[in-house]
């Protein structure tokens, strides 16, 4: 750590004003938050625009003044855009530095800006302005793996392979059907991050440090020029809220929960006991000592950083459980685990969906699988069933034929009609046609099931619905 002291110039803290000594460069270094919010450079000059034009209209600062501000941070946004200024990371915050450097250019008008406005409703209007920026662009990965998934499904609505419960082969399924589950709780992590959007339509700015202002600021025209719904309605509860912090983490946790699943089991399906998929020699490693592997690291380290995600909404969770009404700098705590939990699931589906569109599927291998465990017992009781019989009578009499197809060591199909006769005198010949795996998947025509009609719904479902959220 830097010894010393801070001298007082456009650049020192703002609060320093009350203090005859500067703060030790220590503890400056300890509490800049610089190296966390500088994303956020754009979205504290946007704020700052809007500030500053309602400032004009209210009489705050002369019109003249007004515009000097605004064609001051517009070339602070132009130059930053460009690379020609640089942050200055011996600033203590982005909001520090925006107004220094705006004081810099203008000179006493720069001064004016940050008249009826805290730095607590200033970060709580940079944060609602960045989410409503970044996470539509985050919803846009989320769609585009969505329609990587559904397109996967139409080309496979017919691909069998043994569905799982308890992680036993369970009923014969579609790779389609299986793809489009993954795809439907992708949807709804999708509507999560909407649903959160919803909830920070309204402008914090104008609140003050907590109690409003004396100031007649206009938080209506402010709220309108940033876009948002209208203003907070309590001006505490505005400063010391952050519960769009935690309902963003906890959709991201969700969200990475769903991509862990998911690469769980490209990691079972790659194995050589599975060999269900083939991923691309892009999207897989080898092995510094055995060269004969190709390991599926990418799916493994998506599955395991589902615990830092996990980790940044208990960060979230544990700084506010105590924190008293309103504003406690433990809030400046927020930001690195928000804002870590989303650079996680986007890198995450970024990595995933180009993984899976570059993988390859056995279907041969998948469809031999159907062929053991005997998926097709359900089928022999809802054959009974048509024949009339109760279904727990039914489930009874295929179980027995199951226990002697066992102890025969064959299939359930591999059992002559005169076999399944001992179990049902009302078993025909035609059971031998509704029992394998293809007429099984076939019959599961009920919406959202496995029958290659459902799959193609399904998958077409998707893609109208990638095509309609699609946000520019």
């Amino acid at each position: 750590m830097r010894h010393g002291t801070i001298t007082s110039d456009n650049h020192a803290a703002l609060w320093s004003g009350r203090f005859k000594e500067g703060p030790d460069a220590a503890a400056v270094e300890f509490e800049t938050s610089i190296y966390v919010d500088e994303r956020m450079a754009f979205d504290d000059i946007q704020g700052s625009l809007a500030h500053a034009q309602m400032l004009g209209q209210a009489g705050l600062v002369s019109k003249a003044e007004a515009a000097k501000i605004k064609a001051g941070l517009l070339s602070i946004k132009k130059d930053l855009e460009s690379g020609k200024l640089k942050i200055d990371y011996s600033a203590e915050d982005i909001h520090s530095f925006i107004e220094a450097t705006l004081t810099d250019r203008i000179g006493a008008a720069g001064k004016k800006l940050h008249t009826g406005r805290s730095r607590n409703d200033q970060i709580a209007l940079d944060e609602r302005i960045h989410l409503r920026r970044v996470i539509p662009l985050l919803q846009n990965k989320i769609l585009s793996l969505i329609d990587a998934l559904a397109s996967i499904a139409q080309k496979n609505a017919d691909t069998l392979m043994p569905g799982y419960t308890h992680m036993q082969h369970a009923q014969p399924v579609t790779l389609g059907q299986h793809l489009c589950a993954w795809a439907w709780s992708l949807e709804r992590d999708w509507s999560r991050l909407e649903d959160a959007l919803a909830r920070i339509s309204l402008s914090p700015l104008g609140s003050g440090a907590l109690a409003g202002s004396g100031l007649p600021l206009d938080r209506k025209l402010t709220a309108k020029l940033l876009g948002f719904d209208g203003p907070t309605p309590n001006s505490i509860d505005s400063v010391s809220d952050r519960d769009y912090c935690i309902e963003f983490a906890s959709a991201f946790s969700l969200l990475q929960m769903h991509l862990s699943r998911f690469c769980e089991e490209i990691v079972l399906w790659a194995t050589s006991e599975f060999n269900f998929i083939n991923l691309s020699e892009k999207w897989s490693t080898g092995s510094s000592i055995m060269p004969q592997k190709k390991n599926p690291d990418f799916a493994e380290l998506i599955r395991g950083r589902a615990g830092k995600v996990y980790g940044d909404l208990i960060n979230l969770l544990t700084m506010m459980k105590g924190l008293p009404l309103s504003y406690d700098r433990d809030l400046q705590e927020d930001k690195a685990p928000l804002f870590d939990a989303m650079d996680t699931v986007s890198s995450c589906l970024t990595v995933f969906t180009y993984m899976i569109s570059s993988a390859s599927f056995n279907k041969k291998k998948m469809a031999d699988s159907c062929q053991d465990g005997y998926l097709n017992a359900t089928d022999v009781a809802d054959y009974l069933v048509r024949k009339g019989v109760p279904f727990r009578e039914a489930h009874g009499i295929s179980a027995k034929a199951v226990r002697m197809a066992i102890d025969a060591g064959v299939r359930l199909e591999d059992l002559c009609v005169e076999e399944f006769q001992r179990c049902s005198k009302l078993i025909g010949e035609d059971i031998y046609d509704l029992i394998t795996p293809a007429a099984c998947a076939d019959e599961r025509k009920t919406i959202g099931g496995t029958a290659p009609e459902r799959v193609r719904e399904q998958a077409a479902a998707l893609k109208k619905i990638v095509s309609k959220r699609k946000k520019k």
